[in-house]
């Protein structure tokens, strides 16, 4: 699938230079997207709990948040992310560590099999049939023992989408609700789906009020 394929530039591109920003400050209508930031980031780390020497793929490094945390461990880290801007600020926190061009549906096949995938803030990007062949190829790159690991913002079921989204109205948070209504926040079961359909034995736990952990082990 081609990168223009996948809408991941249009939102980085101008968002990129605002983003830790964001992450960091919450003062605008993403605090609660955000909330507890630096403690997902160490919760997807944590649940890998792999050997040293283990191989791990970031996918959507963004601007290395995540990336460094994961760097603290003795693991061989590779990351990509398809937005220049995004690479280019990841380098600038991280000048030790490449960051190569591509996302979930487009991986560097050099990089080979993986013991753990992980990413944050990312996945929503790709429709649900997109996720769907995500998982498929991210689950044909783990060793016998790997998993995936990702955080981001999903939906219980429909009800809980339809409060969210209510709650976002009510508040006034337009852009928010905007983003909500566009991008491809998937309810929990059909992420569930797409891993039990190629063999992960799927869990989640909410983490703040949008973000939930979503975990596939073999």
């Amino acid at each position: 699938m081609k990168e223009c394929e996948v809408q991941f530039n249009h939102v980085f591109e101008q968002w990129a230079d605002q983003y830790d920003k964001t992450v960091f400050e919450k003062k605008d209508e993403y605090a609660e997207v955000f909330q507890g930031y630096e403690q997902i980031l160490r919760t997807v780390v944590e649940e890998l709990n792999l050997p040293a020497g283990s191989r791990v793929l970031e996918i959507g490094v963004g601007t290395g948040n995540l990336t460094a945390h994961l760097l603290e461990k003795e693991w061989d880290v590779y990351g990509v992310d398809p937005s220049p801007d995004m690479r280019r600020i990841a380098a600038r926190k991280l000048p030790h560590f490449t960051v190569a061009d591509g996302h979930f549906l487009s991986i560097p096949e050099e990089i080979g099999k993986v013991d753990g995938i992980v990413s944050t803030y990312a996945f929503h990007h790709l429709t649900d049939a997109q996720k769907a062949r995500a998982i498929q190829e991210l689950a044909d790159r783990l060793t016998e023992k790997g998993m995936i690991v990702f955080a981001d913002t999903a939906y219980a079921d429909e009800e809980a989408r339809d409060a969210i989204h209510e709650r976002v109205r009510s508040q006034g948070a337009l852009t928010l609700l905007n983003d909500l209504q566009t991008e491809y926040y998937p309810l929990l079961s059909t992420v569930k789906e797409a891993f039990e359909d190629v063999g992960l034995r799927f869990s989640a736990r909410q983490l703040n009020r949008y973000v939930w952990l979503m975990i596939g082990k073999k």
